[in-house]
């Protein structure tokens, strides 16, 4: 027992290095234009499932209203007298018909309204974010467009553009917000939705088969994550 010990703190897990994907790059007629390289530290990390659960929990949980509300037994109305006498009836002995027990009685632990939103600190959002983006670039899900040339909106025009992607499923359009025409042309499609790029999320990320790209929408790397 006199050999010294070495005191080891806490194993970090290794995760692979980032992989890179590409993705084809199309106009509205679905011709080819090129390759667009993804952001590997985006498109091409592990997902990380535990942190993607905890924050779409979070996200689900925050948009409960949390307005539900009964009433205890104290705001019952009525019930202020005895039903009965204290003895000689053979019931156990009551104050109230307003008692939890009673038909039309106040409800024990009520529920009230209340918050339920869940702090999530930022780096967990991004990483759940490019966790998401990641595990759709993995089978080839993302869908890159060069540029909205709709003038009018028209929703043939928006049928007409995701046939000639070959997107099936349902879909998820990242536009900018300037993108007004897309937007309005594609709110009347229901197997289609649209997202302004700054308000991107997991879980509309994950909720979707196709994630559809705009050469201005398509995120790169940050300048504090170099």
């Amino acid at each position: 027992m006199s050999e010294t010990m070495t005191l080891r703190g806490p194993v970090k897990k290794d995760r692979p290095e980032p992989e890179a994907r590409s993705v084809e790059r199309r106009d509205a007629t679905g011709t080819v234009l090129g390759t667009v390289a993804l952001e590997p530290t985006i498109f091409g990390i592990e997902p990380n499932m535990s942190v993607l659960h905890q924050v779409i929990t979070a996200q689900l949980a925050a948009k409960r209203s949390g307005t539900q509300s009964t009433l205890t037994r104290a705001e019952v109305r009525g019930g202020g007298r005895k039903p009965y006498r204290q003895k000689g009836t053979g019931n156990a002995r009551q104050g109230s018909t307003r008692a939890p027990h009673f038909v039309g009685g106040g409800v024990t632990h009520a529920p009230k309204p209340r918050s339920y939103a869940q702090r999530t600190p930022k780096k967990m959002v991004r990483l759940a974010l490019c966790s998401a983006l990641s595990d759709r670039a993995s089978e080839s899900r993302v869908a890159v467009l060069d540029a909205f040339t709709w003038e009018t909106p028209r929703t043939k025009d928006a049928v007409a553009l995701l046939d000639a992607l070959g997107l099936e499923g349902s879909v998820l359009v990242v536009v900018s917000p300037s993108d007004a025409v897309p937007t309005r042309s594609m709110r009347n499609l229901e197997r289609a939705s649209t997202i302004v790029a700054g308000e991107l999320n997991a879980y509309d990320v994950l909720a979707n088969d196709w994630i559809l790209f705009t050469d201005e929408t398509l995120p790169t790397a940050r300048e504090d994550d170099a």
